[in-house]
């Protein structure tokens, strides 16, 4: 197959591109670095002409009410490119729970590219995964101040990102699904308990208080960012992963 791997260079896409290509599949990074613009759709149509299918990993550069726009229009010139070069399936990655957390704009933004890609004219596939195992260290930087990291309660069920890879690798190479799957690690944590798991593996002298108000998890209530249902639970455990960042050991 031949797959237009949009955001082919960032931590999903690079793993995903690494797997198709090593299956026998032709797959193509594509980004702003190698010419193609989902948002002014330079070098979009050429780079998606005649492919079996289209993955589409890019992110918002901000989590703010700007995000709402950027998966508007890229979301927009992805189909529009993809639809005038014959493609005939649309991946994107999203976020579990990404409709259940009104009060955070990027998950609003996440829950509209959703919906432009279902109301638009192509076969597609949803993959939404929980939060990456490999982002706690920018969400305890994101909450410390002088030593201290304050963190929320909220429930979490990270997964590797090297699960979710193999995932959209699986979901990018089978028939459109035209509709979403949910996929997550096996075990939930509170967000707190997760950062003294994460600081008692790797110290650095900081330790962590439980703060219900604090970062953008606040946001989040009950068990919204959690795994339902018929969702695919990794086999990619934290504490493993904590031992074997890299390789995800399972």
């Amino acid at each position: 197959m031949k797959c237009a791997m949009i955001g082919g260079t960032g931590l999903i896409g690079s793993q995903v591109v690494k797997k198709l290509n090593a299956a026998g599949h032709e797959a193509a990074p594509l980004s702003l670095s190698t010419g193609v613009d989902v948002i002014t759709g330079r070098g979009l149509e050429k780079a998606v002409a005649d492919a079996d299918v289209v993955i589409n990993l890019t992110n918002s550069p901000t989590f703010d009410e700007a995000s709402l726009t950027f998966f508007q229009t890229s979301m927009d010139n992805v189909l529009a490119a993809s639809h005038k070069g014959g493609v005939g399936h649309v991946v994107i990655l999203s976020i579990v729970g990404t409709d259940q957390v009104p009060g955070f704009v990027h998950y609003r933004a996440k829950t509209l590219q959703e919906e432009v890609l279902k109301a638009g004219p192509i076969p597609y596939s949803i993959v939404r995964a929980t939060q990456f195992m490999e982002f706690i260290d920018a969400v305890l930087s994101s909450t410390t101040e002088d030593g201290t990291v304050r963190l929320p309660s909220t429930l979490v069920q990270p997964i590797a990102a090297q699960d979710v890879s193999d995932t959209v690798a699986d979901v990018a190479t089978g028939p459109p699904l035209n509709s979403t799957i949910n996929i997550a690690g096996p075990d939930v944590f509170s967000l707190d308990e997760l950062g003294r798991i994460t600081l008692n593996a790797r110290p650095d002298g900081r330790t962590v208080v439980t703060d219900d108000t604090a970062g953008m998890f606040a946001a989040v209530h009950g068990d919204a960012i959690i795994a339902k249902g018929d969702a695919r639970i990794a086999s990619t455990h934290y504490n493993d992963w904590l031992t074997h960042p890299r390789t995800g050991s399972t």
